[in-house]
């Protein structure tokens, strides 16, 4: 029955029940990078890690703070901001400390 709308126009009809239909089907599987179909969570996802790859510098307190961040895979996002700021911490006071270390004596002033 298409009942009037206000303004003369007719309006669209409306079923007072839906009519059954057939169950919704499961969404399909993703892929995987091999083909393989995977799993597609319902929820939140639980922390996983990013799997970042790091190459060492060679310099152990820059390497000590980056593995640090590791500890960020484990937590939940709200947990990360901690762990950066850490991080970014340590880096930077290995950095200050890097200006305070005498270097070798600075050249004497020419004599004029």
């Amino acid at each position: 029955m298409n009942e009037p709308m206000p303004g003369g126009r007719p309006g669209p009809e409306l079923d007072p029940e839906p009519e059954a239909g057939p169950a919704a089907e499961p969404a399909e599987a993703a892929l995987g990078p091999s083909g393989v179909p995977v799993a597609t969570p319902s929820g939140p996802a639980d922390p996983a890690p990013l799997g970042v790859g790091r190459t060492p510098t060679g310099v152990p307190d820059v390497d000590t703070r980056l593995d640090r961040l590791a500890d960020a895979d484990d937590l939940p996002v709200s947990g990360h901001l901690e762990v950066y700021e850490d991080v970014h911490r340590g880096l930077r006071d290995t950095l200050t400390a890097l200006d305070r270390r005498p270097g070798p004596p600075a050249p004497p002033a020419p004599s004029s």
